[in-house]
């Protein structure tokens, strides 16, 4: 006879979790794990249970099943902020880093939502941001890693090019009985053109090795600062980006205190840092 599944009972489901959640504090994720699971057989509709249990399987590293759960929960509650929190942790572990970067700033929007509204989100905008500079970080540098990638095999067939041309040269004057010297000489012409080409591209590599600092990057919006500004609490933002924060909640993204537009001040220093590194970095507008 097949086993029936569970009734549907949202009361026993949370009693399952209230257990799995003492398990998970306890550091038994494994039973943490196990218990959500029990939760989720009594009520499947609800979302938080598929967020416990992926906030479980992340300490056990089992990151497509975080993944599968947190899309799960998104599909019962698409607004579920820790959803899209774990979601950009599981697929950043993965080195998924577009699609990392994408939930993190979700979940960073929804954050910055609920803070907005008076509700928890405060908690856990810290370790919201940090993951947006560490999604943001690898996604760069994983399109850092294509470039060279490609520029290595533009260069590796340019060479061989080379190589070519230099072999057929050098079969045509052995062809007309040229004497050594000349043989030679058409050798040396083309691994100096080699040489060059090489010194071409190192160089070229060299100047485009892209790095942001983490002081040029605006804490809301995660691009370049053009404009900083520093509240009363020291916290700099660029000025179009705190001063949209404030049309809806003029308060301090960080601290929630009461911050008011005539609070800021321009960060002198720090805007001509940001310009300093903007002149011989040009591309660094676009981050």
């Amino acid at each position: 006879m097949v086993n029936a599944e569970p009734p549907h009972d949202p009361v026993r489901a949370l009693e399952f979790k209230e257990k799995g959640n003492k398990c998970f504090q306890a550091g038994d994720y494994v039973g943490a794990e196990a218990l959500y699971t029990q939760a989720i057989s009594y009520d499947p509709t609800n979302p938080l249970l598929y967020t416990n249990r992926a906030m479980a399987l992340l300490k056990l590293s089992h990151y497509e099943a975080v993944i599968a759960d947190s899309l799960h929960a998104l599909s019962l509650h698409p607004h579920n902020m820790k959803a899209h929190f774990q979601l950009a942790q599981a697929q950043i572990a993965l080195h998924h880093e577009k699609d990392a970067l994408e939930s993190a700033k979700k979940a960073y929007a929804l954050c910055m939502e609920e803070v907005r509204n008076g509700g928890k989100g405060a908690s856990s905008l810290e370790p919201i941001t940090e993951l947006v500079h560490k999604c943001t970080k690898e996604e760069w540098e994983g399109r850092e890693r294509e470039r060279i990638r490609n520029e290595e095999n533009l260069l590796g067939e340019l060479v061989r090019d080379l190589e070519e041309k230099r072999d057929r040269e050098v079969e045509r004057l052995e062809r007309e009985c040229a004497g050594e010297i000349q043989i030679n000489e058409a050798k040396q012409e083309s691994e100096a053109k080699i040489e060059s080409l090489r010194d071409v591209f190192d160089k070229s590599g060299q100047a485009k090795r892209r790095k942001v600092p983490d002081w040029c990057i605006d804490d809301i919006s995660f691009a370049f600062m053009l404009d900083p500004v520093v509240t009363k609490t020291g916290q700099s933002y660029d000025r179009a980006s705190i001063m949209e924060h404030l049309k809806h909640s003029q308060t301090d993204p960080l601290t929630r205190e009461p911050l008011h537009a005539s609070d800021l001040r321009p960060n002198l220093a720090l805007r001509a840092a940001c310009e300093e590194f903007l002149a011989s970095n040009g591309w660094a507008i676009d981050w």
